[in-house]
């Protein structure tokens, strides 16, 4: 058994936060195949606290346990988004401090708050000062490229109440290019008691292996690895399942439609059978095809030809 704070989970595989990629759906998947966590797409804290419409729609769930990670700079908004009674269904919730979008970053948002820790710490007391539930992060090695200062933020956050820190062994300059340094991770790893996240390049049963034996993490956060493949967790924790990628889609497609209108959804999974379509031998006919569709049964119709 895992623990996070309070909260005790059935393994160690976490499935990442993915900006346009982690909705409901695509949770409710990667925790029936065997996720211990998931984690929905970045919450910003002030677009909860004035009800903006689309965050709400983000908080959408129907997987558990699910930490729900939010986005931003200044600690009341955070402490106002974790009072909000929405949040309550889920078990965590997660900081972002990784986020190397330019536009986030250009708020002091995401990866920024690796170069100000003060106020990274800051978040955090807040949360653990006014909510019982466990709070995570997560980081990026540092902001410029060989420059680890998580290696100093790490246990500050330690010290500020965290109860798990999720590490992406790339820096924010790198974005998603270049390998994840595990060498990085483990050093992080050792400066801290708090269990750990190892994130970055894994895709199968032998690249999370790799990572847990090479970090000595608690945990393996999978992003990019599991997208098109939300059994992946079934794969490295060796739990027997059927694999059905038309019953996937279907069954993704299912859960968006409580949630956005036909024409929405048709648009939302577009990326997603671009991804499912991988390793399929028309895989390059289904994403010209998929690309062009606008109507939800023609899209059906497409699933139901190729998948």
């Amino acid at each position: 058994m895992c623990r996070i704070g309070n909260l005790n989970l059935k393994n160690n595989l976490i499935l990442a936060p993915l900006a346009g990629f982690s909705d409901a759906g695509f949770r409710y998947l990667a925790g029936r195949y065997g996720a211990g966590l998931t984690v929905t797409e970045m919450i910003s804290a002030k677009g909860l606290f004035y009800d903006n419409g689309n965050t709400k729609k983000l908080l959408y769930n129907e997987s558990s346990p699910c930490s729900v990670q939010l986005f931003g700079s200044e600690e009341e908004y955070f402490v106002k988004a974790a009072e909000n009674p929405l949040l309550d269904k889920f078990e965590i919730i997660d900081i972002n401090m990784g986020c190397p979008v330019p536009k986030i970053v250009k708020n002091k948002e995401g990866s920024a708050l690796l170069n100000d820790p003060h106020k990274a710490c800051k978040i955090v007391r807040a949360l653990k000062d006014c909510i019982k539930k466990p709070i995570t992060v997560k980081i990026r090695l540092g902001f410029d490229k060989g420059v680890n200062t998580a290696l100093t933020l790490a246990p500050m956050l330690e010290d500020s109440g965290v109860d798990m820190i999720a590490v992406h062994g790339r820096y924010r300059e790198q974005f998603y290019s270049g390998k994840a340094d595990y060498g990085e991770i483990k050093k992080i790893v050792k400066s801290v008691k708090v269990p750990v996240a190892a994130n970055g390049d894994v895709t199968d049963k032998k690249t999370y292996e790799r990572i847990m034996n090479e970090t000595g993490a608690e945990f393996c956060m999978i992003g990019r690895g599991a997208l098109g493949k939300p059994y992946i967790f079934s794969l490295i924790s060796g739990k027997e399942t059927n694999i059905d990628l038309k019953r996937d889609i279907l069954k993704h497609i299912e859960i968006l439609k409580r949630i956005y209108d036909d024409y929405t959804v048709v648009n939302l999974m577009k990326k997603h059978i671009c991804c499912y379509a991988k390793g399929n031998k028309n895989a390059s006919e289904i994403k010209n095809i998929v690309c062009r569709k606008t109507d939800m049964n023609e899209l059906l119709n497409c699933i139901e030809k190729f998948f």
